[in-house]
């Protein structure tokens, strides 16, 4: 790419201050341009069809729609998209569910700015970039079966202090189809309890506090 063919860019993130310093590090670059912003997943979605950038910086949190979600339907639109995911959240749950949305690479709000920009060039050309710590994490999370959508929500209801019979209420579902989802959750999830299947889906990234 050169200055007259830059490589367009949208960023992605709820964080005023991250898109400003995102677009300020981008237009230092004689190669890049940052060619729209948006402040949601639903934006994005939006903002990717009508300017149909080279490349799009994707934040996993975001309101209205999450990044995963967003990555999803603009693949959904356009299967060729190179997009970025760059985020503060390490969980192998958040990598693997990012992945397999059809982002082509995961980054660290931390990686070192040189690392960075050699990263939306190596996607741009069609490269998939997975740093050894993201993917080290990644790996992790290789073991463990999925989890089935009714098992997730009772995971996110536990994750809240939830009691087996309010989950059942919530769900309109047995007390006793609660506790077989709750064993099968703990088996599929290695742990010993609720409160480890509590804290072992934050720490992963399986539910997300709003």
């Amino acid at each position: 790419m050169t200055k007259s063919n830059p490589i367009r860019i949208l960023i992605a993130d709820d964080h005023l201050v991250v898109r400003i310093g995102l677009r300020s590090m981008i237009e230092t670059q004689e190669d890049m341009e940052v060619v729209a912003e948006a402040a949601n997943g639903r934006e994005a979605v939006e903002l990717f069809r009508l300017r149909k950038p080279d490349v799009a910086l994707m934040d996993l949190r975001m309101p209205i729609m999450g990044g995963v979600e967003a990555t999803m339907a603009i693949r959904g639109e356009f299967p060729d998209a190179r997009i970025i995911v760059l985020t503060t959240y390490n969980g192998d749950e958040n990598i693997y569910r990012a992945l397999q949305a059809g982002a082509r690479a995961y980054l660290l709000k931390d990686v070192p700015r040189s690392e960075f920009l050699d990263d939306i060039r190596a996607v741009h050309s069609g490269q998939y970039c997975i740093p050894p710590a993201v993917a080290a994490r990644l790996a992790q999370r290789l073991p463990y079966p999925e989890l089935s959508s009714r098992e997730l929500e009772v995971l996110q209801l536990i994750v809240q202090g939830r009691s087996n019979k309010e989950i059942g209420s919530v769900l309109a579902i047995t007390e006793s189809t609660v506790k077989n989802h709750v064993n099968s959750i703990l088996c599929k999830m290695r742990v010993n309890d609720r409160t480890q299947a509590a804290t072992t889906a934050l720490r992963r990234g399986i539910v997300m506090l709003d």
